[in-house]
């Protein structure tokens, strides 16, 4: 049950060319397991009953195969019920879509007729609310034509009924709790061969992920039970807790009904923060000092490598480097390491946008084929405009999966990008809906390039990385010596050590991300932005300003505004990718600025921005 590499900006690699998911659904920061979130085991069958026409006959048959989270299996089903597909692609994108709302449970039907069905259902992982769209073909054997799931409001479901003392007293005496328990030693010594022992008296059926499992217990750090929630002799639901971060779970266990009741299913599916488990504030110093225990924690557990900052006002209150910049040669990692910073670059690109707003060479309400006049595809050339660019809501899809495996290393310029992913059309209507678009954000770059005459990295160079001081930031290619540049280090699926990143690396990076820099670079573009040396106090405003509800709080452009009603939150961004993950938490209000770069996979640096953000005065 590992942290989503994206925490929540979850991004799927290609658009389905049928399966259209709309993550205005909001997900929280998920601990996406799919070593253990796959065995999650279908709820008690609902009173929920399909229309026995093609449409409902096919979104059963589409419901199991979703359900199932196997790949061979979603192939299959693209292969034999739909009209248009590419089977593996669908099975791929299933399974990462599966892996974040954990399933669908339906409640109504809104409208149907034997080739159109539209129903509501609810994410299992969130409670979200889900208008599922099916409409198949006229003639036998009725091939699926379109599925589009699209956020919707659903009743409140009832809060879940708390057991008593004594009900819990008893939930303690089942057989499931038994097991519960002794996976959760085992689980939790990360002893794989006592795991292994477990597994092969207890949970046969898992043995063959071992591996997995104890890769997943390094990435965790194990769980602390919290609460029980629903208790029978065969099923188990309660909340569990990561040992060394602010991370909640609920898992589902089933075990068999006779002796000696094996487990037959475990799951388990990162919540937010539950009432009742409230994290006292802390002072500045009593924070502080939290934090840089929990670093010295998890660099001894090899769980994060990099360095933070932390700042107030301008001044640094704390800092500090930990882990290897190098393994191999065993060089450091300091305050001046140069970090990959993922899609954190999108704040530069939307900043040099709004500056071209500011000179009026740019209009945010115009479409993105006045700049790029030759786009090829004429429907996102015309409609998607450059704020709904900066906003993630014109559509515009990923640059992520196999297409840009097959060609990363001819990918060098933005324009390689466009020639490669221009001639696909808009995912949805463009303006309708929110979905994290790296292609979006690639687009402004080539739009700052058609503007200026220069190319994005000499622009960024010369109007945001020099003004606010940055000496240390670039996006040279991977193929260049950079000075203090570390390795970015991925744990391994099949040995669960560290190996370097490089084979999954662009040639350099975009406008989208993929840069690098440092933490005293970063602390000096936060106050080069609130001192508006990059912005008009106004742009400053309209930049990190929440524009649409996005991930638990709002979107701005290339911004996230996490500040709420109270404006005590922050505004920033985070990045992440197998090998790297940062963040960068501006508060406005109390002054603070919190950075943090890791050259591991998140959420090494996510896990510490989060933890200080829990902790520190509002």
């Amino acid at each position: 049950m590992e942290p989503n590499p994206s925490f929540g900006r979850r991004r799927l690699s290609h658009p389905l060319s049928l399966l259209l998911v709309i993550v205005g659904v909001m997900l929280p920061p998920v601990l996406n397991s799919p070593e253990l979130a796959a065995q999650t085991p279908a709820p008690a069958q609902s009173p929920f009953k399909f229309p026995d026409g093609p449409a409902g006959r096919q979104l059963q048959a589409w419901l199991a195969a979703f359900d199932s989270g196997d790949e061979p299996t979603l192939q299959a089903f693209a292969a034999k019920n739909m009209s248009a597909n590419t089977p593996a692609d669908f099975a791929q994108q299933t399974i990462q879509i599966r892996n974040e709302v954990g399933g669908f449970d339906f409640e109504k039907i809104e409208e149907t007729s034997d080739l159109r069905l539209v129903a509501l259902a609810r994410a299992r992982t969130t409670g979200e609310g889900v208008r599922v769209t099916i409409e198949v073909e006229a003639k036998e054997p009725h091939h699926i034509s379109s599925i589009l799931l699209q956020p919707a409001e659903l009743r409140p479901e009832p809060p879940q009924k708390e057991l008593t003392e004594s009900e819990a007293a008893a939930a303690r005496e089942q057989p499931s709790f038994h097991q519960f328990s002794a996976w959760l030693a085992a689980f939790n010594t990360g002893d794989k061969e006592k795991y292994r022992q477990f597994l092969v008296g207890n949970f046969p059926s898992r043995v063959k992920d071992l591996d997995q499992d104890m890769n997943f217990r390094a990435r965790t750090g194990g769980f602390e039970l919290r609460k029980l929630e629903q208790a029978s002799a065969t099923q188990l639901t309660g909340l569990v807790q990561e040992r060394e971060s602010d991370q909640f779970a609920r898992f589902n266990l089933q075990v068999e009904t006779i002796w000696p009741h094996h487990i037959v299913s475990l799951g388990l599916t990162a919540i937010p923060h539950p009432a009742g488990f409230e994290i006292p504030r802390l002072s500045e110093t009593q924070a502080l000092a939290a934090v840089k225990t929990l670093l010295e924690k998890n660099t001894s557990a090899d769980r994060f490598s990099g360095a933070v900052l932390v700042a107030k006002s301008g001044r640094v209150l704390f800092s500090g480097a930990y882990g290897m910049a190098d393994r191999e040669k065993k060089i450091p990692n300091t305050i001046d390491t140069r970090f990959r910073i993922g899609s954190m670059n999108k704040m530069f690109t939307a900043i040099c946008i709004l500056q071209l707003m500011e000179a009026g060479k740019i209009k945010l309400n115009d479409p993105v084929g006045k700049y790029i006049t030759d786009y090829p595809n004429q429907e996102i050339a015309t409609k998607v405009t450059i704020d709904e660019l900066l906003t993630h809501t014109g559509g515009t899809g990923d640059i992520f999966g196999p297409e840009f495996d097959a060609h990363r290393k001819d990918l060098r310029t933005l324009n390689d990008y466009l020639a490669l992913y221009g001639k696909r059309g808009p995912e949805f209507e463009p303006g309708s809906q929110w979905r994290y678009s790296n292609y979006g954000m690639l687009l402004l770059g080539v739009v700052i390039e058609r503007v200026t005459g220069q190319s994005y990295y000499d622009y960024v160079q010369e109007h945001v990385y020099t003004p606010a001081g940055m000496t240390m930031s670039g996006s040279l290619p991977e193929d260049e010596a950079v000075p203090g540049r570390c390795i970015g280090y991925m744990r391994s699926e099949t040995t669960g050590s560290w190996v370097p990143n490089t084979d999954t690396l662009p040639y350099r990076g975009t406008s989208a991300g993929g840069g690098y820099s440092t933490v005293g670079d970063f602390f000096r573009f936060a106050y080069a932005l609130l001192g508006h040396r990059l912005l008009s106090v106004s742009s400053t405003d309209l930049l990190i300003t929440g524009k649409v509800d996005a991930r638990g709080g709002k979107y701005a452009y290339g911004f996230e505004d996490m500040r709420g009603a109270n404006g005590n939150g922050y505004v920033g961004h985070g990045g992440g990718a197998p090998g790297m993950n940062g963040d960068l938490k501006i508060y406005p209000k109390t002054g603070y600025v919190v950075v943090v770069l890791s050259n591991l996979d998140p959420p090494a640096a996510q896990q510490i921005s989060d933890y200080l953000d829990n902790r520190l005065p509002r």
